[in-house]
């Protein structure tokens, strides 16, 4: 089985990327891939994330706005990167459970951001997956049986 939390990080490398040179995605995608090895990622999620955010990053961005304190351009771009992919995971993933996608985004932080800007992820994700995942956020949690 291939490693999504691999995806997920070479997605946020290749997002930041972009952000900061406004290169072609396409051409991000291919030197990313070329450049990697992702012989243990899930290279069609990566693909997927790259490709979605890049073509509806302000439609994603309006999520997070009535949660910022400033513009979204202000926002650190590892940042910025984090939000985008894990907003997209919230609106386009629903198989992916909104926890398992706060925690991700909570860990490339933890990996690539500032020294407190997980943190930060963790807030505002929580908000976006608050409004974008209201019925899911509100349901009971379902314990699972502990194993013996």
């Amino acid at each position: 089985m291939k490693n999504r939390s691999k995806s997920r990080q070479f997605a946020v490398q290749a997002l930041y990327s972009w952000l900061l040179s406004g290169q072609d995605v396409a051409d991000i995608e291919v030197h990313f891939i070329s450049d990697h090895d992702m012989e243990d990622a899930d290279v069609p999620y990566f693909q997927e994330v790259l490709h979605f955010v890049s073509n509806h990053k302000m439609g994603l961005v309006d999520y997070m706005i009535p949660f910022l304190h400033r513009d979204f351009n202000e926002v650190d771009p590892v940042e910025q990167a984090i939000l985008l992919m894990g907003t997209f995971e919230l609106e386009q993933r629903k198989d992916v459970p909104y926890r398992v996608v706060i925690n991700e985004s909570v860990e490339c932080a933890k990996i690539f951001g500032a020294e407190d800007g997980h943190k930060f992820i963790n807030g505002m994700m929580d908000k976006i997956a608050n409004k974008i995942r209201d019925v899911e956020v509100k349901a009971p949690r379902q314990k699972t049986p502990r194993k013996k």
